[in-house]
């Protein structure tokens, strides 16, 4: 319960307390949202059997008809209406709202968090609303300017090249060198500006000397290709005349091997 409370009810929402580092603008325009929303949207549902007059009527959210005496949920900023204790949840997050807290907004009714991001972005770092006039927008989330970081390093990424990992962004540097995946090929890393081709788990650099016929180093980007083994060939053909030759070197390997010394 206290997990959820957290979740749909952000202290940071409505108390200024839990945003230390807000500028002067910033706590008067947080005080200013948090007493309107309260004043205009905060209510608390009233769990109670439908009364005789409400016999028959439907469930606000999923239509079905509620009988006298059935339990239902009324929520008295949206009138004589009653939803089931299950229907009583987050239009945005579907979660039953606790202990029945509730945000109503155009006849629809949201938990805290998805209310105030009706008309708030949220920092997609800090998890606080954000009031400043700028903020940074990627990957359809928003951050506070200087919480735009490298998952990684903390370094600024406010006008510079990054890369998305795990929904975070993280800077070319890093991720270079801590999650770039290594060229089958060639060995080396294949960087956040180089193309990348994928075939059955393994990776390769898209230029012409990584992604080619393991046997006729024929480039293979946009033709049909055979992977054997972590190894490519153009055609199976090639793929038999890599093992042809394989099997002929392991046998001259043997022959040699096997064969009597000068000195003997």
């Amino acid at each position: 319960r206290a997990r959820a409370l957290l979740q749909q009810l952000p202290p940071q929402d409505c108390d200024e307390r839990y945003c230390p580092d807000l500028a002067e603008e910033e706590r008067r325009q947080l005080r200013a949202f948090s007493a309107r929303r309260r004043e205009e949207a905060l209510g608390q549902g009233l769990a109670c059997p439908v009364p005789g007059p409400c016999h028959g009527c439907p469930c606000r959210k999923c239509g079905r008809r509620l009988n006298k005496g059935d339990p239902g949920i009324s929520a008295s900023r949206l009138g004589d209406q009653f939803w089931h204790p299950s229907c009583f949840s987050c239009h945005f997050c579907h979660q039953q709202l606790v202990d029945l807290i509730y945000f109503q907004q155009d006849g629809r009714i949201y938990c805290g968090r998805h209310h105030a991001e009706l008309f708030r972005p949220r920092c997609a770092s800090c998890d606080q609303l954000i009031f400043m006039e700028e903020c940074i927008e990627a990957e359809g989330r928003r951050w506070h300017l200087e919480h735009f970081c490298c998952l990684e390093c903390d370094e600024p990424l406010r006008g510079q090249r990054y890369v998305m990992r795990s929904g975070r962004p993280c800077c070319r540097g890093c991720f270079e060198s801590l999650f770039a995946e290594p060229c089958q090929a060639c060995g080396d890393p294949i960087g956040a500006d180089s193309e990348e081709v994928t075939q059955q788990g393994l990776h390769w650099h898209a230029r012409a000397a990584c992604f080619c016929c393991s046997l006729c180093r024929k480039p293979l980007r946009g033709q049909p290709l055979t992977c054997r083994r972590g190894r490519l060939f153009c055609s199976e053909a090639c793929s038999r005349g890599q093992d042809a030759s394989s099997s002929a070197s392991d046998s001259s390997d043997s022959a040699f091997a096997s064969a009597p010394s000068a000195d003997s």
